[in-house]
């Protein structure tokens, strides 16, 4: 943390072999593209014309095939009643459902019998498909084995209980299909598969032992694919989590009397002082996206709010190949007066995320065990009450373990890791607080300590050894604002407005920054935030 480091969790950069480029293709490669699509595009013609001459003599041909265009632009309301895939079980079993979902996996296992593993969100399902009498003909048999993967499917069928368990699906019962129809074709080859995508390090582990070859799919791959890295049940399931925890922070802040605020991303300056800013033109006046809502969320406390928050976009330009930096992210950020203690700030922070962590527990636990079944993580310890520890206590615990720590510096990623290991074995947990920061290390806006000008009131909340959290007391005081502001070589003249609101009676107040994707790869112990960013844009990616 240098002493321009902004709030909400980025902190300075270094490379990282997970870093991702982006998906460039030259013309001759979307040639080539285009015409491997117009192939595709004739052959499913091909395939669909002699389906229809087979159904021609087939007395069951009403019970399957491909859905006309026109049957599914709004054409009519059937009133049939749809089943979700993850609502099957057994106390539906010798019932009729109609489900919808995508063919993960086409097994036949003869010409008269085949298998289809039906997908939606994090629920799979199996189907079985097998000729009989009185609905299933060998061309129906032979419909669903030419279904492509990832095509969307309709199924009707009767719930029924297999002899066995089954491994493959999350819901133990089968649909014994009476109907099946495709509505939207996947393409033959699709550029990754879903089962090799959601493999677990587990299952190559396994492989290597057998001698078995598994596909892996790249960071990378998955990125420039994310539409189809999306589908994998740990993806889903950790977006799902992020909606959650997004969620509860407003829930939670609103109960508490907080106001919800949108500030703007198009700003005259830099927010944090010094550090990377996305330049751009305004209409001819120089302007740059907003790093924070910082100096917008304090302008709001001084218009009477009293407590704010907001969740946006926020922008930093940093060249950091890390782990766990983007240049785009969202922000929690929230500002509060306090009426003597920065403390006040800390509880807020304490209450949030205990009871954020509470919830999530107690109320995802088919997503937290979809994640975990790819990337198995232990669950994080935390404590009723959070602990607090000063700066220099953290410093000593360090030195105590052998590691020098500049007590008026900053914690590297190194240290922050051992300090982690150090609380957790001596406390039990993996959040905590560490406050009362060198003020050198802190932005222009942090109050100063009142019995030693060369510490801050301001905390850092870290989770499993990384910072989630940065927060602190404000300055208040526009003399004293202006005086720091000069002192971290600010233009005082780009921030002239927020400092003005100041003038006019401004309350003590204090606030923090997090950013949500950190908070869910921290709790989820994933290994790298482009796990949790939904479409990551980093110094090498801007698609898709």
């Amino acid at each position: 943390m240098a002493s321009t480091k902004p709030e909400s969790s980025q902190t300075s950069p270094s490379v990282d072999e997970n870093s991702s480029e982006p998906l460039n293709l030259s013309k001759k490669q979307v040639k080539k593209e285009a015409q491997k699509a117009e192939r595709l595009r004739k052959q499913q013609e091909v395939t669909a014309a002699a389906a229809v001459e087979s159904a021609e003599a087939d007395p069951f041909s009403g019970n399957y095939g491909d859905i006309l265009t026109e049957e599914i632009q709004s054409k009519a309301i059937s009133g049939r009643r749809w089943t979700e895939i993850g609502s099957l079980d057994i106390e539906l079993a010798g019932s009729t459902v109609l489900i919808r979902g995508a063919a993960q996996t086409i097994r036949p296992v003869s010409k008269k019998m085949v298998f289809l593993v039906v997908r939606h969100y994090v629920s799979t399902v199996q189907c079985v498909l097998v000729i009989n009498k009185e609905c299933v003909s060998p061309q129906m048999v032979k419909f669903a084995t030419g279904l492509s993967k990832e095509s969307i499917i309709d199924i009707e069928g009767v719930v029924s209980i297999p002899k066995d368990p089954i491994k493959g699906t999350t819901q133990q019962v089968e649909v014994q299909v009476t109907k099946l129809f495709c509505v939207n074709r996947a393409v033959p080859n699709l550029p990754i598969n879903i089962e090799d995508a959601a493999r677990s390090e587990m299952e190559f582990e396994k492989a290597e032992q057998t001698g078995e070859q598994l596909v892996r799919v790249g960071q990378d791959t998955r990125l420039n694919y994310r539409v189809l890295d999306m589908r994998t049940p740990a993806n889903q399931a950790t977006f799902r989590i992020q909606c959650h925890v997004e969620n509860i922070f407003r829930r939670f802040l609103l109960s508490e009397g907080f106001v919800g605020i949108h500030t703007p991303k198009l700003v005259p300056g830099s927010s944090e002082g010094g550090a990377a800013v996305f330049k751009l033109d305004y209409k001819g006046q120089p302007a740059c996206l907003a790093q924070s809502p910082q100096l917008y969320k304090q302008m709001a406390i001084c218009g009477g709010f009293g407590r704010v928050f907001e969740v946006g976009s926020v922008f930093r330009a940093e060249d950091s190949y890390t782990h766990r930096h983007l240049c785009e992210f969202v922000g929690l950020d929230v500002e509060m007066e306090i009426k003597e203690h920065y403390f006040e700030v800390c509880d807020i922070v304490d209450r949030l995320f205990v009871a954020m962590f509470d919830y999530l527990n107690e109320n995802c636990k088919k997503e937290l065990d979809a994640i975990n079944r790819q990337y198995p993580f232990e669950p994080l310890k935390y404590l009723r009450k959070t602990l607090r520890l000063t700066f220099l206590e953290g410093v000593k615990m360090l030195k105590e373990a052998g590691v020098e720590v500049d007590p008026f510096g900053d914690l590297n990623t190194e240290a922050e890791k051992k300090l982690g290991q150090l609380v957790r074995e001596k406390y039990d947990t993996d959040f905590y607080i560490l406050y009362r920061y060198p003020l050198a290390v802190r932005p222009f806006y942090t109050m100063l300590c009142y019995d030693d000008p060369a510490y801050s009131n301001s905390f850092d909340v870290f989770v499993r050894g990384e910072e989630i959290i940065s927060g602190a007391q404000r300055i208040h005081l526009p003399e004293l604002l202006t005086k720091r502001a000069e002192a971290c070589g600010i233009d005082v003249k780009t921030i002239s407005t927020y400092i003005d609101s100041f003038r006019y009676g401004a309350p003590p107040h204090g606030g923090f920054g997090v950013g949500l994707e950190r908070v869910v790869m921290l709790f989820c112990a994933l290994n790298n935030i482009r796990k949790t960013s939904l479409f990551p844009r980093d110094p090498q990616r801007l698609v898709p």
